[in-house]
């Protein structure tokens, strides 16, 4: 069973920036594409970014130009850099990590509040 550890979530003043961190465990040979969503209080969840496995990236229209997603396929980590953090990005993030035979993990969230 894969486990997902996210870490890097907090609490930050608007303008500010986190780093969110999220490891597999187990093998990440087969791993296809790793991402992350984010779900803010009365709302539903939604896709904030992915990394593919050639490193193709996608951004949420919200996000693009203040995040930056990567991957360290040593590590089988992916990271979120989050900069120029507004308000109505406060919510809980969860990394997701899709296999090649199409089987996806989530990890169980990591609060981020952006407030001054």
């Amino acid at each position: 069973q894969v486990q997902l550890v996210e870490s890097g979530g907090g609490l930050v003043q608007p303008g500010g920036s986190l780093r969110l961190s999220c490891a597999a465990s187990g093998s990440g040979f087969n791993i296809f594409a790793m991402g992350w969503y984010r779900q803010a209080p009365g709302k539903e969840r939604e896709l904030v970014s992915t990394i593919g496995s050639r490193s193709n990236t996608n951004y949420a229209d919200s996000v693009k130009g203040r995040f930056t997603i990567s991957r360290d396929n040593t590590k089988n980590t992916v990271y979120l850099q989050m900069n120029s953090l507004k308000p109505e990005d406060t919510a809980v993030y969860y990394c997701k990590v899709v296999y090649r035979d199409g089987v996806e993990y989530w990890g169980k969230g990591t609060l981020v509040t952006i407030s001054s």
